[in-house]
């Protein structure tokens, strides 16, 4: 029997929906706030999951990680001394009651509740694949999609209390997309690859950085696998945090132009990381972002919310929570 006419035309109303990112998934493409390098300091801050559990709900968490006899461990650098925490103890198990009771409450509106963000301090194959297996164990818990045969098309999301995302390096799309075949789930979800300027004094760089369009900066449409744009600060203001000055209308436009184009090609958005404290005030977190003043970065942070950034990270938790609420 041929296809009717009707039925014709609904099936390439559908087509789109197949290619097409779900950016409302994220909390209504609302903002979040996400907790910067959310982990123990050389034995320090050990309250930092604590802290960012309170920020409420949706929240991103960035845990960064590393591979320490034959553990998959959270830690700031690549070299390990053996006494950091274990990936599962301290986030996964630390989570749990939150989950296990979102899951009872099966209110699949407001997932994910969690977005967990995995930043590989190295790329061994023995550590990629013990976060994969380590995510199996808990893929009750975690937001999935099914594998498609074509990369380009966009399976929707299987929602789950937990959202997993990782950055852009090529080794984890090995593991964590093109070895998993078509009809599977993937577990996590990686940032576009956009241009990198090379060839150039940091100067020229960061120059480039902060005018280049946004349409150059990132060209490639999401994958199945890649879904969100990890953003850099250079990209706003020329210079980053430390050269930044007053914040003015170009800014705003600029930073208006970033968000407007990843969401029309399909990505989420975060940008790290933004803060603003005094010198006497750094609690381990180093002045790499550091604006210098609360003044400075709060008016970032409005104008980030205001802008339809996705993933705010910043390492004062509980100002930038309260700062969005």
């Amino acid at each position: 029997m041929r296809p009717t006419l009707p039925l014709l035309l609904a099936l390439f109303a559908a087509l789109p929906l197949l290619a097409q990112p779900n950016l409302d998934f994220l909390n209504h493409n609302r903002s979040v706030p996400d907790a910067h390098n959310c982990y123990p300091y050389k034995g320090s801050y050990q309250d930092r999951i604590d802290r960012a559990l309170t920020m409420g709900f949706p929240a991103g968490i960035e845990q960064d990680l590393a591979w320490a006899n034959g553990r998959v461990v959270v830690s700031h650098d690549a070299k390990t001394t053996g006494s950091e925490p274990a990936l599962r103890d301290y986030f996964f198990e630390k989570v749990r009651p939150i989950v296990e009771k979102a899951l009872k409450e099966n209110d699949r509106a407001r997932w994910p509740i969690i977005v967990v963000h995995f930043d590989f301090k190295s790329v061994e194959p023995q550590l990629l694949h013990a976060v994969w297996d380590l995510l199996g164990e808990y893929e009750g818990w975690i937001t999935t999609a099914v594998q498609t045969a074509d990369p380009h098309q966009l399976a929707p999301f299987e929602a789950k209390p937990l959202l997993v995302l990782t950055e852009d390096a090529d080794a984890q799309e090995e593991v964590f997309f093109k070895a998993v075949p078509p009809g599977k789930k993937l577990r996590l979800f990686g940032s576009a690859h956009t241009t990198v300027a090379t060839g150039k004094t940091r100067e020229e760089r960061d120059h480039e950085y902060a005018t280049m369009s946004p349409e150059k900066l990132l060209a490639a449409p999401p994958t199945n696998y890649r879904r969100w744009w990890n953003s850099s600060w250079f990209t706003v203001e020329e210079g980053g945090q430390h050269k930044a000055g007053e914040w003015t209308a170009a800014d705003e436009r600029r930073l208006k132009a970033l968000v407007d184009h990843a969401h029309k090609q399909g990505y989420w958005i975060r940008f790290y990381t933004l803060d603003g404290f005094l010198p006497g005030e750094d609690k381990g977190w180093g002045d790499s972002y550091n604006f210098g003043s609360h003044e400075a970065v709060a008016v970032r942070w409005k104008a980030v919310v205001k802008a339809g950034v996705n993933l705010i990270a910043s390492d004062q938790y509980e100002e930038l929570a309260k700062s969005m609420k």
